[in-house]
């Protein structure tokens, strides 16, 4: 699905990732964790090309999307959901989730639409209760809601999300993370960055750890928990593999 050699990226002179390989197999959850500043929105923000990588290739379905433009990687099938949601506050939300089958009007395909939005509704109803009513007034869970059901609607088949909890109260990350493995279970490949590793990585079926632009630590879910050291770092002291 995703394949990952040698990345290189960066903001300027400054390098962030250096040398970064990774793969996401169809069908997969991966998570990538690690401490503020280790490069993983800037590995998303490459993959996606809002960020040109100095070196290295990006695979996307079996095309080389290295330093494609950001249009076109979405018309491969590839969706980000950003960090902070990233709405348009004084639009609706039915108007943002008209802008992101932006894809599906230049491939002339309006007649779509109604179905895509419908799909993005039978998964999140609590967006079309909301359906007029201005982004920048939902609740935190729902903006992310809206943010997930945007990224939907030019229908990826590969979907990345960067700290889809950040800001939001327990339960409602729970349901988020539910919501994400749903679509795992409905075809979708997702690459997960998350702060909360823990959550991440009971949803995930590998992961990777970065530190610095570099990864230091990959294997599956079971190891990356099982790991002494990934424990400490971003489990908390106190987590029990065997408690969960």
């Amino acid at each position: 699905m995703i394949r990952i050699r040698n990345l290189e990226s960066g903001y300027g002179k400054l390098r962030v990732l250096k040398g970064i390989s990774i793969h996401v197999n169809t069908g997969e959850i991966v998570a990538i964790i690690g401490g503020n500043g280790a490069g993983k929105t800037t590995l998303l923000y490459t993959i996606a090309n809002l960020v040109k990588p100095f070196s290295g290739t990006i695979t996307v379905l079996g095309t080389d999307s290295t330093g494609l433009s950001p249009e076109k990687t979405v018309a491969l099938g590839c969706s980000l959901v950003p960090e902070g949601r990233q709405l348009f506050p004084t639009m609706t939300v039915r108007e943002n989730l008209i802008l992101g089958s932006y894809p599906l009007m230049k491939k002339r395909e309006k007649r779509r639409l109604p179905e895509e939005m419908e799909r993005i509704y039978s998964l999140f109803p609590r967006l079309k209760e909301r359906e007029n009513q201005l982004a920048g007034t939902l609740s935190g869970g729902e903006q992310q809601m809206l943010a997930i059901g945007r990224a939907l609607m030019s229908d990826p088949q590969f979907i990345m999300m960067d700290e889809p909890s950040m800001g939001l109260a327990p339960i409602i990350a729970r349901d988020i993370f539910n919501k994400i493995e749903d679509l795992r279970n409905h075809g979708r490949t997702i690459l997960l960055v998350e702060q909360n590793a823990r959550a991440a990585l009971r949803i995930a079926d590998r992961g990777y750890v970065m530190e610095t632009g570099n990864l230091i630590i990959e294997g599956s879910s079971e190891e990356l928990m099982d790991n002494p050291d990934v424990g400490r770092a971003y489990l908390g002291k106190d987590f029990k593999r065997i408690s969960e």
